[in-house]
């Protein structure tokens, strides 16, 4: 959990405990799905709060599970590119996004079959007052901002190659993002009532394609914290703080075991300590993600550059 960035260990250790305490007050007959969970918004249990909270609730273990599997996956990665600031700006305005497409959702279906119309509804060979058949269409799951992320890691990482359970080859990640869009729209046009948030799921992908976007075009937008530029920022921070901390060096006082620091009053007169480290860091990734995509899909998969680079590195 230690090489989890800040924002994505937050969230699966926010999802997972909620998940135990739901399940753990269920026997004593505390319902926090129906106060936690999405109400259409015609309900008399829906609240405005439920557009946030209803982001840590889940319908089942396994529900949970892929949904956290997917955010250690693609999170990770997507945190670390942004930043923790700009990801969590990201993933909360992406999973109230998909709440408010699945409302409008319901609303729709609402509208559609005269509802309104209606005191009592025939719900599974059951006929209960229309006000109780409201407060059942319930929404729970970080599934919409999930799916906004795995639309970013697509966006950012478009030619990425992965190994997707059942598929035997690996694939580019746009064509993943691509096949889930098309996914959710063949069951959320075609299998409305599979008790599935389809529309939510395109709504978290809608919203996350217009904020990249907007960043896209704006790069140095969002008071500085939300744009384009915060790897930029980012990494100079980094080296502000690496070159305070080589310019001193570290010795031991003998007596007390303790530690200080004196400055280092050596010339460099060539590279730098951060230049030196950070090339080499540098290049120490280059050759992991090279590895690492041997690893996925085979040496045969590297370009002619990658191969070099290799073998380049293998001689030194």
């Amino acid at each position: 959990m230690r090489n989890i960035p800040t924002v994505t260990r937050s969230l699966l250790i926010i999802n997972i405990v909620m998940f135990i305490v739901t399940e753990l007050l269920a026997p004593m007959g505390i319902d926090l799905t129906s106060i936690l969970g999405l109400h259409f918004f015609k309900a008399s249990d829906f609240h405005l709060y439920q557009l946030i909270t209803y982001m840590f609730m889940h319908g089942g273990f396994m529900h949970i599970l892929m949904n956290m599997f997917m955010l250690w996956m693609f999170g990770m990665v997507i945190e670390n590119v942004w930043g923790p600031k700009k990801f969590l700006f990201y993933y909360i305005i992406c999973g109230v996004g998909a709440g408010l497409c699945q409302e409008l959702a319901q609303y729709a279906s609402y509208m559609v079959q005269h509802l309104a119309d209606y005191q009592t509804v025939n719900n599974g060979g059951d006929i209960i007052p229309m006000a109780q058949y409201l407060n059942l269409m319930t929404t729970v799951g970080a599934s919409g901002a999930i799916y906004a992320i795995l639309l970013a890691f697509g966006m950012l990482f478009p030619d990425e190659r992965m190994f997707i359970i059942p598929i035997p080859i690996p694939i580019k990640a746009k064509w993943l993002v691509i096949g889930s869009v098309a996914l959710e729209l063949f069951y959320a046009l075609g299998q409305p009532g599979d008790g599935v948030a389809h529309v939510a799921h395109l709504g978290g992908m809608l919203f996350g394609f217009i904020l990249i976007k907007y960043w896209q075009k704006h790069p140095y937008s969002g008071n500085g914290n939300y744009g384009m530029s915060n790897g930029a920022s980012f990494f100079e921070k980094m080296k502000d703080s690496w070159e305070r901390h080589t310019s001193h060096r570290r010795k031991t006082d003998g007596a007390s075991g303790k530690f200080h620091y004196q400055p280092n009053t050596e010339d460099v007169s060539h590279e730098s300590d951060w230049d030196y480290n950070a090339r080499k860091k540098a290049e120490q990734d280059e050759v992991d993600r090279i590895l690492d995509k041997i690893r996925r899909s085979g040496y045969d998969s590297l370009t002619d550059e990658e191969k070099k680079r290799l073998f380049e590195n293998s001689n030194r």
